[in-house]
Order: structure tokens, then C-alpha cells, then sequence
């Protein structure tokens, strides 16, 4: 079969059929037609893919190194595969608009995401643009945030239901960054909105004499002007939504996405295999 691609919404999304994964892993010219596709697309969608772990981990390879997880860990005898499993606990950290690894000083390049198990009904995934979002910001708001950089951490989010000891132990090992609020993507030049509402609590330059006139433009003025940035992500025009069946891939650019795992299928079971790629410093 030829590899076809079906745009699915007007800002974000496609559709790839007539191409195997695993074969493509081995086939240069197609892989580049795929790498092409993803920078202007930002997430791609495979149907049927009858793949092996192998094969994952060799298609993920093709676009960098893949990463571990300090938390979740990888397969045994896969390093960087991980297993996303939810089954008989309804909490999950992935219902949450966010950045893959915004929390380390290099967050993901991007990622691939296999279905092996899905609910007949729910668990689907969203993605967002954030080249849109930042985009269609007003100008005096760009003003604003030119220059502007934020911390993010794993300490809040994967570290909250941990014990005090083994949060702290989790924030030594992986201490806070520091990022741009908005970055450029190193591949096409793009500026990105680069906050989450997973893993950025606060600016880290914002109090100048430019923003803060009183105490209340402190701490409030910087939380009001955070909590819009992040809502950003929820904006529809910006989403495409991915309905899931046992097979699919998905393929982001993890540096001009934010996505979202919707937890709406408990207790019904959802088994994913995800392999992260190690990305670049933000600038």
C-alpha cells in the first residue's frame, strides 16, 4: 500500500495509513516522510499496526534516544519503553494538559504510543498546539511574557502521593528547572507556548519593577497571568481528540504539544506502551 495522510482537523493531527511502523523503522525514505509529516502536523495516528516491542523501540529509536522514567520505569529488556497501565486504581497523573519530562532539563523531544488494551467506550486522548496558542495570544500579553521563564518540577505532580522522604529523595535526584515560558522549536523555528499546569507552579523572574507595583501584583498578579497561559491548552480550536482501538500508535512532538489522557473509563482496563525520546535545552 502507498502511505497516505489524512489531515484530521484544521490546527493539529493526521492520519497515516498504508505504512507499517516497523517496517518503516528499516526504510529511510519512509521514515523521513513520517519525521516530515510530524513537524507539520505534531501528532500522527496509525491504525492496525501489528508491531512488536521490538519494533517500537526501533521506530521510536529512529527519531533520537529513547529516555527511562525515575518513577514508572521501563519494560525489562527495553529500555525507555513504559508501561502507561491502569486498571485497578482510577487516579492517573495523565489526566492533566501537559508537556512530557517538562520537569527535566531537557524535556522529550517527543514520543510513541502503543495501544495494546483500550475501554469500549472513554479513555481517549487529546492534543494540543501550542505554536497556535501562543500565536493567537493578544500582543500586549506577548508583550508581557517576552523574556519571562518559569520553574517546573516533578516534585509537585509524581512526588504528591509519596511519603515526605521519598519526595524529597525524589527532588534531590531530579531537582527543579528552569525553562522559557515561551520557546522556539529547534527544527522549524516556531515560537511555542511552554508552560504546563502539570509541572510549572510559578514564574521565576516576574517580580521586576516592570510587573510589581504592590504586594498584590506579587504572588496574585503572577498566579492570574500563569493560570491563563496554562488554560490555553483547553481551547478546542487548538485539540484534536483521539478515540483509541487496540493497535493504534500515536506519534507527538512532545516540544510544540501539550496532551491529555482522559481518565473517564474506570474500572475498565487501558494498557499503553509508551517510548519517550530524549530532547534538547529549551531556548
Amino acid at each position: 500500500m502507498e502511505m497516505k495522510i489524512r489531515q484530521i482537523t484544521p490546527a493539529i493531527g493526521a492520519e497515516i495509513s498504508g505504512v507499517n511502523i516497523g517496517e518503516a523503522a528499516r526504510d529511510p525514505a519512509v521514515f523521513a516522510e513520517i519525521r516530515a509529516a510530524l513537524l507539520k502536523h505534531r501528532v500522527l495516528f496509525f491504525r492496525k499496526q501489528e508491531i512488536t516491542r521490538a519494533d517500537h523501540v526501533a521506530f521510536a529509536s529512529g527519531f533520537g534516544k529513547l529516555e527511562d522514567h525515575p518513577v514508572v520505569g521501563s519494560v525489562p529488556d527495553y529500555p525507555g519503553l513504559v508501561k502507561v497501565y491502569r486498571s485497578d486504581n482510577p487516579h492517573s497523573f495523565e489526566n492533566s494538559y501537559h508537556c512530557d519530562g517538562l520537569w527535566r532539563p531537557n524535556p522529550a523531544m517527543g514520543a510513541v504510543l502503543r495501544c495494546l488494551e483500550c475501554p469500549e467506550i472513554g479513555g481517549d486522548t487529546i492534543w494540543v498546539n501550542m505554536v497556535k496558542a501562543y500565536e493567537e495570544l493578544p500582543d500586549e500579553i506577548k508583550s508581557k511574557i517576552d523574556g519571562l521563564r518559569a520553574r517546573a518540577s516533578i516534585e509537585h505532580s509524581f512526588g504528591a502521593v509519596m511519603t515526605p522522604e521519598n519526595r524529597a529523595k525524589l527532588a534531590q535526584d531530579h531537582p527543579p528547572v528552569e525553562h522559557p515560558v515561551v520557546r522556539t522549536h529547534p527544527e522549524t523555528g516556531e515560537k511555542i507556548l511552554f508552560v504546563g499546569a502539570s509541572f510549572t507552579p510559578h514564574f521565576t523572574n516576574y517580580s521586576t519593577p516592570a510587573n510589581v507595583r504592590h504586594g498584590i501584583d506579587k504572588s496574585p498578579g503572577a498566579s492570574l497571568l500563569l493560570n491563563y497561559l496554562t488554560s490555553r491548552a483547553t481551547i478546542p480550536e487548538y485539540q484534536v481528540r483521539w478515540a483509541w482501538q487496540e493497535g493504534d500508535v500515536a506519534v507527538w512532538d512532545n516540544r510544540s504539544t501539550q496532551h491529555y489522557a482522559v481518565n473517564d473509563y474506570y474500572p475498565a482496563p487501558r494498557k499503553m506502551e509508551r517510548a519517550g525520546i530524549v530532547g534538547d535545552i529549551p531556548y
